[in-house]
């Protein structure tokens, strides 16, 4: 009889750890529960759930920070996620199928929360919104989703945003009506603005710093609207705090400067991810990367794994922003890029221009194209372990081409100016055919996965994806 009881517990504890993997899939996972040690970590913050909290990413760090609201009116950072995808490149997204995460002040609502999402559960920016929209932008279902696959979202993990999720959730079943994501290209610092400031987008990027630097001062959310083309925050005023800060910044740009900072463009292959996920990615492979952070959405695999083996490009700009020379850096960090530029000849880029320029390969269907980095082993470091303490070794190249003609091969659609026909980066042409001129969808089943373990990678979002969102134009 006690060996019966003693069965009968055992099975009962199966099924219900049974249950508990999957209680969360499926039509529960509007229900994901914020962790314990998010509670616990709250806690020690003096926050609660129920506090209003606000969304930052950063693009070229590959980082997306959630704040919170405590009792005192004021913003304190919560976590800091580190991105385990975005696409495109650094500057705003323009149009449909340009592979661009956006950038701006987004608002979150209710109703722009999909539990039921393809990649576990996801959240729709609100891309167009009304800065978007006069300038003429286009696009739709731009997305913060789990799966480490872009093609214009923010791509976190499956675990990391059931946890985003749920802070969101919560704080708008406690009365917050909208969750206000700021999505920068790098943080606004000094340094930062210094190095990119012949990049076509810089007047783009110092509006979005004047609601940078109203939150950093008063760590108070921005009222954000738009007039004349521009973002206006808090009607156009600003406290003297934020205004000094902003003065100051102006002074350290004009010294860093004066101290011969290069004037440099970052081109990416195709976006990014956080350090973490790239040594996951070169140890495992990306069949591995692709296990242990998509557990719950559908297979897609990591988007353009192949762009991810090495850093950006960084073309070095003259005075008149004129590219002069272009170099790779390890990766997207400052002191790579830094080093990169230092150890490259100027005269490099100069004499390759005189050299025919080679069309580049046609972009395989954005439904079929395969990751390219070999799976490796299958054993691997912990997906979100700290940040590297190892350089990031790029890998070597296997294109002839001079580096120049290579960088200006990858060079994206940039929409800085007031319409979207801006798409002309530093003495580049076109890239219509390294980027599809039109979204790609597909209702078509998902490729098996195939003998050697790598998954077709979709460069573009079905519109299934995000059958339970309304449709942003």
């Amino acid at each position: 009889m006690a060996l019966k009881q003693l069965a009968l517990v055992a099975f009962v504890a199966l099924t219900v750890a049974a249950c508990e993997e999957d209680r969360y899939r499926g039509s529960a996972r509007h229900n994901i529960p914020i962790p314990s040690a998010t509670y616990a970590l709250m806690s020690s913050k003096g926050m609660s759930k129920d506090q209003p909290i606000l969304i930052r990413s950063y693009k070229k760090e590959s980082e997306l920070e959630v704040w919170k609201r405590k009792a005192d009116g004021q913003y304190t950072l919560l976590k800091t996620f580190p991105m385990c995808r975005w696409s495109g490149q650094l500057g705003p997204k323009v149009r449909e199928g340009d592979r661009m995460a956006p950038e701006g002040f987004y608002a979150i609502a209710p109703q722009q929360m999909n539990p039921n999402s393809s990649y576990y559960v996801s959240f729709n920016m609100g891309y167009p919104n009304a800065y978007d929209r006069a300038h003429g932008r286009t696009g739709a279902h731009l997305m913060v989703h789990g799966a480490c696959s872009s093609a214009g979202c923010y791509s976190m993990t499956d675990d990391q945003i059931g946890e985003i999720y749920a802070l969101v959730r919560e704080a708008q079943n406690a009365g917050q009506r909208a969750v206000q994501m700021q999505a920068f290209p790098f943080r606004m610092t000094p340094e930062n603005l210094a190095k990119h400031r012949l990049d076509p987008n810089i007047a783009f990027w110092k509006n979005l710093k004047e609601g940078s630097d109203y939150f950093e001062v008063t760590k108070d959310e921005p009222a954000v609207s738009v007039a004349g083309g521009r973002y206006l925050f808090n009607g156009g005023s600003a406290p003297a705090a934020v205004a000094e800060k902003r003065r100051q910044d102006e002074v350290q740009v004009a010294s860093l400067v004066a101290k011969g900072t290069p004037a440099i463009k970052l081109i990416y292959d195709d976006g990014d991810q956080h350090s973490s996920f790239k040594q996951t990615l070169l140890a495992g492979g990306s069949d591995a990367l692709n296990r242990s952070a998509s557990w719950a959405s559908k297979d897609v695999g990591v988007s353009r794994a192949d762009a991810l083996s090495v850093g950006p490009r960084v073309v070095v700009l003259d005075d008149k922003g004129k590219a002069k020379a272009t170099v790779r850096a390890a990766s997207a960090d400052n002191d790579a890029v830094l080093a990169a530029i230092a150890g490259a000849p100027a005269e490099e880029a100069v004499k390759s221009e005189a050299k025919p320029v080679a069309a580049p390969p046609a972009a395989a269907p954005a439904t079929t194209q395969l990751a390219r980095v070999a799976p490796g082993n299958a054993l691997q470091a912990p997906v979100l372990a700290s940040a590297a303490s190892a350089p990031v070794t790029p890998a070597p190249s296997a294109e002839e081409k001079p580096l120049l003609q290579r960088a200006l091969s990858f060079m994206p659609v940039f929409g800085g100016g007031s319409t979207a026909t801006a798409d002309q980066g530093v003495g580049s042409a076109p890239i219509a055919s390294v980027i599809p001129a039109t979204p790609t969808t597909t209702s078509a089943p998902l490729p098996p996965r195939r003998a050697n373990g790598l998954r077709t990678s979709s460069l573009d979002q079905s519109t299934a994806s995000y059958a339970s969102q309304p449709t942003t134009r």
